[in-house]
């Protein structure tokens, strides 16, 4: 584990893997997971219907936790934060957040196939965990339009490949967008 506090996010579509690998990072790493999914429901739960509804909602959240993430860092504490990095602009929030606490980052780009993320979509929308909303192949579609390769802007990325969860994880160190 690194020395300096690190704050670890996410870009990855839905249904990517990135809840899990969040949840598995943070108990590796002993940080501090805050996850997006499971505040906005437990806050906003029965305000969130639609995507409109998560798009006026997340700003909100991200009001609260980038104060709190910041000051975890800050007092040393490595921080997951469970929220989608998914778009160019999205991702500014992160860089605002590791900025000021003057951490380290890392940015895990999870790519899976639409194939698997719509098979774990299905199972979900069965199994229902906490923070879990039934999401249909359309509002797949949709939030994939918004999804934006970060441009691989550093000199270096751990890559690592789990073949039984049909996923590749690029950790990137350095990301620009």
């Amino acid at each position: 584990m690194p020395l300096t506090p690190t704050l670890h996010f996410f870009c990855g579509k839905v249904g990517a893997g990135k809840t899990a690998i969040a949840h598995v990072l943070a108990q590796k790493r002993g940080a501090i997971l805050i996850s997006e999914d499971i505040w906005m429901m437990r806050l906003f739960g029965n305000q969130m219907k639609t995507f409109d509804d998560y798009l006026h909602f997340s700003p909100k959240l991200k009001t609260v936790v980038a104060p709190l993430a910041t000051q975890l860092l800050k007092s040393g504490n490595h921080v997951v934060l469970g929220f989608q990095a998914n778009a160019k602009a999205g991702r500014r929030f992160f860089r605002s957040v590791f900025e000021q606490a003057g951490a380290a980052h890392v940015l895990h780009l999870v790519q899976t196939s639409d194939q698997v993320c719509l098979e774990r979509l299905a199972k979900r929308n069965i199994e229902r965990p906490e923070g879990s909303n039934n999401l249909t192949e359309e509002v797949f579609a949709l939030v994939s339009s918004y999804f934006e390769v970060p441009e691989a802007a550093h000199s270096e990325a751990d890559i690592t490949q789990a073949a039984h969860q049909r996923q590749v994880t690029i950790a990137l160190k350095y990301v620009t967008s």
